[in-house]
């Protein structure tokens, strides 16, 4: 037996194969990152590695070889170690192609010498819909998958040597597991996975995919512009939140299904679960009710967000929380790390100043004449949000956790990952007694919406978000939405309010010794919640009463 051992980051063992040239191998001494390690032959030939980060070693000769991996971070970019089963004949045949046009031969070389490869699965949100700068063969008349060279899996900062893209627009889970069925008679996702792992080292594996199966969200969002231009009809909302959450319910059991099958993908590969990162990404709301706030705005038709107001908000507020809610279960059921994306377009909407995703697009050209295919890249991400994608994805990737956040906290343009899901960041602002909490008026987010104090209820419009690190606190309907002091007027007096979140001092609060949100900028005022439900929050000279003592 070769013994492999990194002291708490690894523990395995692997027999020797046969024979090393001079005898068999005597030891594999591995120590931690940053310290040597050292492969002893017989006869005192070796040598030493000073690794940083994420590390692999191979030790190879004619008969057999062995392997250790470790280090610290989003896992170890290793590749297989185990023997990967043999694949059917078409498969084969895929692998085979691949590898010739990756190496020139049919065989690919062992695992140390392959590419280093990131691949994309799931639907239009990921494959790269609303792009543009399609890969011809996905881009009409028989296959619509619309796989953009723009996509984010293309774009991520993430060291690699080729990065795959079998997303398909329209894909539901029965077209990405080994057991599903084709879309546009393409190999299933999974198929195509099993070829690129034997082929490359699969360093990371980016999955979105359910909005296409129970929940049905293009035909409901379609449905919903359609009300607007038939305007007699009025909001969709109404038809479609009272079997929402059922149809969430039944989504979740398919993602999970959907990720125990590419891991198994990944272990007939011959890969250990460290060996690469399983990430399961939930989908941004393309869709907010507060475009006046732009003020460039020339109205719903010309910026193609041709939605009621009450069903923008129905689908921020209402609707995707609990997608995001049952793609957060799945990750952790299935062994995925998580990457929440439900926030990530707060404040670039569709109508907004700076939107992340396409309004409504109709090609009159592709195809001629046009058919319902002539407006599918619609409400889907555009190329900024890819490039947000791959940015979140890029610092997730740099990180050892299981679940991260991931949107734009101060109206940049750049995303910042938080570790852990919204959810668990998001609570209350409330009185001590727990009688009165923090909320925007009417839960509405529109800039200039006074903040009060109301009935504590457990609504969403009642969390907040307290970004230590910039001071914001972010409303829980909206991440571009921050508490404000209006005109930076830091006196007794001045009422409160939502404004979009802007990083300036009339935004930045802390926490007092006693518990009190004071401006950054005034640490004698604080925040101070009326008696009365429905009265203005306001700044008021600290005086550590409950009130002012917001959980």
């Amino acid at each position: 037996m070769v013994a492999l051992a990194a002291f708490g980051l690894l523990a395995a063992s692997a027999p020797t194969a046969g024979a090393a040239p001079g005898g068999e191998v005597e030891r594999v001494e591995v120590t931690a990152p940053g310290a040597a390690i050292t492969v002893e032959l017989p006869g005192g030939l070796g040598f030493p590695w000073v690794p940083e980060g994420p590390w692999r070693i191979d030790v190879s000769w004619p008969e057999g070889s062995v392997s250790a991996r470790g280090g610290t971070g989003a896992g170890a970019s290793g590749g297989p170690v185990g023997e990967a089963t043999a694949l059917p004949p078409r498969l084969e045949e895929l692998r085979a192609r691949q590898a010739t046009e990756l190496y020139g031969a049919p065989a690919p070389p062992a695992p140390a010498d392959r590419q280093l490869a990131l691949v994309s699965l799931g639907d239009s949100a990921i494959s790269g819909e609303g792009v543009g700068n399609y890969d011809p063969a996905t881009d009409g008349p028989d296959n619509w998958c619309h796989r953009s060279y723009d996509a984010a899996i293309h774009r991520t900062g993430i060291p690699a040597d080729v990065t795959y893209n079998f997303a398909c627009s329209g894909a539901a889970t029965t077209n990405i597991r080994s057991d599903g069925t084709p879309r546009f008679d393409e190999p299933l996702q999974a198929d195509s996975l099993a070829v690129a792992a034997r082929n490359t080292r699969v360093d990371t594996v980016l999955l979105v995919v359910g909005a296409n199966d129970d929940l049905e969200f293009g035909p409901v969002i379609t449905d919903c512009a359609l009300s607007w231009f038939l305007h007699w009809r009025g909001p969709c909302h109404p038809t479609y939140a009272p079997g929402w959450q059922a149809r969430v319910d039944g989504l979740r059991p398919k993602v999970e299904e959907t990720v125990t099958d590419l891991h198994t993908v990944m272990s007939d590969a011959g890969y250990a679960r460290d060996d690469y990162r399983m990430v399961l990404m939930s989908y941004p709301g393309p869709l907010g009710p507060d475009r006046r706030d732009d003020p460039r705005h020339l109205g719903r038709l010309v910026g193609g967000c041709t939605f009621h107001d009450a069903d923008t908000r129905w689908v921020r507020d209402e609707a995707v929380p609990p997608f995001q809610e049952s793609l957060r279960a799945a990750a952790k059921n299935a062994d995925a790390t998580y990457l929440d994306a439900s926030r990530l377009f707060h404040g670039h909407e569709v109508c907004s100043d700076a939107p992340w995703a396409r309004g409504l697009t109709v090609d009159v050209t592709n195809p001629f004449p046009p058919d319902a295919n002539s407006v599918r890249q619609s409400f889907h991400p555009n190329a900024a949000g890819h490039g947000a994608f791959a940015a979140c994805l890029t610092a997730l990737r740099a990180t050892d956790v299981r679940e991260a956040g991931c949107a734009d906290p101060a109206s940049t343009g750049s995303p910042v990952l938080v570790e852990g899901a919204w959810d668990d960041l998001f609570r209350p602002a409330a009185t001590a007694d727990g009688s009165r909490c923090l909320a925007p008026a009417a839960g509405r987010t529109a800039n200039g919406t006074q903040v009060r104090a109301e009935e504590c209820d457990g609504e969403r419009g009642q969390d907040w978000y307290h970004d230590t690190e910039r001071g914001s606190l972010h409303v829980g309907l909206s991440h571009d939405r921050c508490l404000d002091v209006p005109g930076r007027a830091f006196r007794a007096g001045t009422g409160l309010q939502l404004h979009n979140c802007n990083g300036t001092e009339a935004q930045r609060f802390e926490r007092t010794a006693g518990g009190a949100l004071a401006p950054t900028s005034a640490r004698e005022l604080c925040v101070t919640l009326p008696a009365a439900s429905g009265g203005q929050a306001a700044l008021r000279p600290c005086d550590g009463s409950a009130a002012q003592r917001l959980a």
